[in-house]
């Protein structure tokens, strides 16, 4: 069922892009383009901004975000936002968000690790790689960061919860928390052999899903899990698994539980 319903998320994704962008206070939100040499591509990103930035000299923790559609609009999203400012800024959390726009017809590329037979896939190594080497400097140069890795978070749902435990994997030393909602596990199973071999893995993970996703979904968490904790002996209180009872593999499930990951990570 989720192979599905992530086939027709990405129909819609390529579809949605070029509408009409509304945010809630556009004085928090800065929108520009990168190129990406590893990419050969061109970027659109979206920097949110805590309520205080401009009033203060602080340094804050940054988190990144992939499929930035979904994050802050209800225009461009697939079935309903995730109210990302909103919910900071309810919080008066002291975070700048970045959300990067997924690639349109490269999204599943971008997004996976190691290739699958009938999807292909398998350049996010590039993708990865834009993000630690060009995108990560820009921002830091930008805007006022914490950059080490204790305050660089990711967080990312279905091939964007994929690609954010691999990001985790292929740069603990950067990425040191990271949230993982609903992973496209079943993309490639490689994904586990490299939880299990990687030299180092983040300080904090926070892995989410619901029990009514695909069925396959609570048996590769419960296996991820296990690796983290038998293989890797991450300390359990640098682990948090949460199931969502009747939770679907949707943006109700990612949005609704948002703030929970944040406040856990502790940023």
């Amino acid at each position: 069922m989720i192979k599905q319903f992530w086939l027709f998320f990405i129909v819609f994704l390529i579809s949605g892009s070029n509408q009409a962008q509304n945010i809630t206070d556009p004085n928090q939100l800065d929108i520009f383009t990168v190129d990406s040499p590893q990419l050969h591509a061109t970027k659109k990103i979206w920097v949110y901004l805590p309520y205080n930035y401009k009033t203060t000299q602080k340094k804050y923790p940054i988190l990144y975000m992939h499929d930035v559609q979904n994050l802050f609009d209800d225009k461009t999203a697939y079935s309903g936002e995730w109210n990302v400012d909103e919910k900071l800024d309810s919080l008066k959390a002291e975070l700048i968000v970045i959300g990067i726009e997924h690639g349109n017809d490269k999204r599943i590329s971008e997004l996976t690790p190691y290739k699958n037979e009938k999807y292909g896939g398998g350049d996010a190594d590039n993708y990865v790689d834009f993000i630690v080497h060009t995108l990560k400097p820009r921002i830091d140069s930008m805007y006022r960061t914490k950059a080490n890795r204790k305050n660089t978070l990711m967080m990312g749902s279905s091939l964007g919860g994929l690609v954010t435990l691999y990001s985790g994997l292929r740069y603990p030393d950067v990425f040191g928390k990271i949230a993982v909602f609903s992973p496209s596990l079943w993309f490639s199973r490689k994904i586990f052999e490299a939880v299990s071999f990687s030299k180092k893995i983040p300080e904090k993970l926070y892995l989410l899903c619901g029990d009514s996703e695909d069925e396959a979904m609570i048996t590769d968490i419960d296996k991820l899990e296990s690796i983290l904790i038998t293989e890797r002996k991450i300390k359990s209180k640098n682990l948090k698994k949460v199931v969502i009872k009747k939770g679907h593999h949707n943006e109700k499930l990612w949005r609704d539980h948002f703030v929970d990951a944040i406040l856990w990570l502790d940023y």
